[in-house]
């Protein structure tokens, strides 16, 4: 549940479930999703209820730079979260490769070849990756823009 953020890719799964008029998509897939917002809620509420408890407002923006001990456990959530990243950014990526890709081929009438995909691809992740050493402080940021969007 810790790993889900499926919102960004709830269309494209919605577009592979067979529709009819008389059972549409949308009622299955709207009850997947109150089922898995259910599970993420029962997961994260504990956490935050517990970890605000035990650390009070002096948490820090990743919740394993507050732990101390076992060094061991800090070392192996890590690269769990690392494991967790590079799958879920691949997943992530492809609607937006897609979307370049069909940009390309059907906008600005290149082929379809496979170097063009290496190509967009590459750049893509090139992109994001310079973006991600560009801004090391991006919690801090997302933070500033939550409680910009959420002040009266």
């Amino acid at each position: 549940a810790f790993g889900y953020a499926g919102h960004n890719v709830i269309l494209e799964i919605q577009a592979t479930i067979p529709s009819t008029p008389e059972k549409p998509s949308k009622v299955s897939m709207w009850k997947g999703m109150i089922i898995a917002y259910l599970v993420v809620a029962l997961c994260y509420f504990p956490v935050t209820i517990f970890g605000y408890r035990a650390f009070g407002n002096s948490v820090d923006d990743n919740i394993l730079l507050s732990l101390e001990k076992p060094h061991w456990l800090i070392v192996a959530a890590n690269i769990f979260v690392v494991v967790h990243v590079i799958g879920s950014y691949q997943v992530y990526a492809v609607p937006v490769f897609d979307m370049m890709e069909s940009f390309l081929v059907k906008r600005m009438n290149f082929k379809p070849t496979r170097f063009l995909r290496f190509v967009t691809r590459n750049s893509y992740v090139s992109i994001t990756m310079f973006l991600a050493i560009a801004f090391p402080f991006f919690g801090g940021l997302l933070s500033f823009f939550g409680g910009f969007v959420f002040a009266p």
